[in-house]
């Protein structure tokens, strides 16, 4: 099994940052990709980000969602199975519960952001953007 676990969420005003942590634990050998969700009630959850955690990727392993380029960076720290999501300039709308999610595939293909290819979630950390 795979274990993942959200940290970092919080409120911040418009303008403002903050940073997701992603730790993960157990047979982490049983993916390479990670992806960033977000989802707000009673909407579909959405794919931020995901990116390739094996030690040969590059930032070309990277995706991004249109609504979040330029504002938020995916990054990865091996020795300790940790994902980063930088998150910069945020706005109302990027409020919500934020998911880490692990998965075994093409990371950079179209479907990168899409919820079926990964097979392992977190529990969640909530993001509140007041303007």
């Amino acid at each position: 099994q795979v274990q993942l676990m959200e940290s970092g969420g919080g409120s911040v005003q418009r303008g403002g940052s903050l940073r997701l942590s992603c730790a993960t634990s157990g047979n982490t050998y049983k993916y390479f990709c990670l992806g960033w969700f977000r989802q707000v009630p009673g909407k579909e959850r959405e794919g931020v980000a995901v990116i390739h955690t094996g030690a040969q990727a590059t930032d070309r392993d990277i995706r991004y969602a249109d609504s979040v380029k330029g504002r938020f960076t995916v990054s990865r720290h091996n020795a300790n199975n940790t994902v980063f999501l930088q998150m910069d300039s945020l706005k109302p709308e990027d409020t919500a519960t934020y998911y880490c999610a692990a998965g075994r595939f093409l990371c950079t293909s179209p479907t990168g952001l899409m919820e079926f290819e990964y097979s392992y979630w977190g529990q969640g950390t909530q993001v509140t953007v007041s303007s």
